[in-house]
């Protein structure tokens, strides 16, 4: 299947994806609701339709107001990080390159620990200033990484360089502050860990500008993305401005990635698989992978996450451990079912 265009059978199939996962995070739980009624409930939400699910109104809410936002938070992060994670890698041409590359889960890490550790909040809520001081982290790692490997040299090596000094640098800062506060081991370490849970619609509506930013902006660049993997100076020849380019891709994912963290903590893996897996699957072009990834993603996280809220019910497994404990063997085992080569 592997093609430089996105055909009608790989859309159909990541959107087939996409409502399986969702119907699957909608209709599981401790409270078992059939999905044709979930899909009935959903259906009686849309304007000028009147539809009887059958559903209770302790059922019915329960899918729309508990369910419904967290499934949707789940798809944007999950897309949002891995649409951030296929441009990393297509942008500098690392095949290990991931969302949290410059620095993003250290900032991140830090604004939040500070956040936790001066009773701020700790990471749900609608007026929770512990996503603030994540986001603001985040972005400012990434801006010191961006001017350190601007500095020393304006190539993607000194720029991935700067990152994992900055990250190095800020985690420290955060271990500091941690051994400082021992007492907010546990609410920092939840947050690190990762997860997706919600107060209502705060965190979903707070994501979503940013992952239609993002994803407006390395969809409009996907193909000087594909034209960026023959190298810089080809690049060049062919018309194409590959520190421009580069710039705005990458600081478009940045914000992406570091809206979601903020939102959800730090969760792996995603940002490397899923565009990975797309790329064995589908083709290498980035016009085929970045839209693919936004679908994947999300999906592969909703899945996640159902796992994450029912394999201890009542109590609820880290997300980020899930992604790996998942992800991990998964990966392991395409790769060696695939004769492909995906660089």
């Amino acid at each position: 299947m592997a093609t430089s265009r996105l055909s009608p059978r790989a859309l159909a199939a990541a959107c087939a994806t996409v409502a399986a996962a969702v119907a699957c995070g909608l209709a599981i739980g401790p409270v078992g609701i059939s999905a044709h009624r979930v899909v009935l409930e959903l259906a009686d939400l849309l304007p000028g339709l009147a539809v009887d699910s059958g559903l209770s109104e302790a059922h019915a809410a329960i899918v729309t107001e508990i369910r419904l936002p967290r499934v949707v938070l789940g798809l944007l992060v999950g897309a949002t990080l891995s649409v951030t994670g296929a441009t990393y890698q297509a942008a500098f041409r690392n095949p290990l390159a991931d969302p949290y590359l410059l620095g993003i889960a250290a900032g991140a890490g830090l604004g939040a620990t500070i956040a936790i550790t001066n009773n701020l909040g700790d990471g749900a809520g609608a007026f929770d200033l512990v996503p603030m001081a994540a986001f603001a982290g985040a972005l400012a790692a990434v801006s010191v990484s961006y001017a350190a490997g601007h500095l020393s040299g304006r190539s993607t090596a000194s720029l991935i360089l700067a990152g994992i000094a900055v990250a190095s640098f800020l985690t420290a800062c955060q271990t500091y502050v941690l051994q400082a506060n021992s007492d907010a081991f546990r609410k920092i370490f939840a947050w690190i860990l990762g997860r997706i849970a919600t107060s209502g619609w705060s965190e979903p509506l707070l994501l979503l500008p940013y992952f239609a930013l993002t994803a407006a902006v390395v969809l409009r660049y996907r193909r000087a993305l594909d034209v960026l993997a023959v190298g810089d100076e080809e690049a060049a020849a062919l018309g194409l401005e590959p520190r421009r380019v580069r710039m705005i891709v990458v600081t478009a994912a940045s914000l992406g990635a570091a809206a979601a963290v903020s939102v959800s903590g730090l969760i792996g893996f995603v940002g490397i698989i899923v565009p990975h897996v797309v790329r064995l699957v589908f083709g290498a072009s980035n016009r085929v992978v970045l839209p693919l990834s936004v679908l994947f993603g999300g999906a592969f996280m909703v899945l996640a996450d159902l796992v994450a809220r029912t394999a201890l019910a009542p109590a609820e497994l880290p997300i980020g451990v899930v992604t790996a404990f998942l992800g991990a063997p998964f990966f392991v085992f395409v790769l060696r079912t695939s004769r492909k080569e995906i660089w």
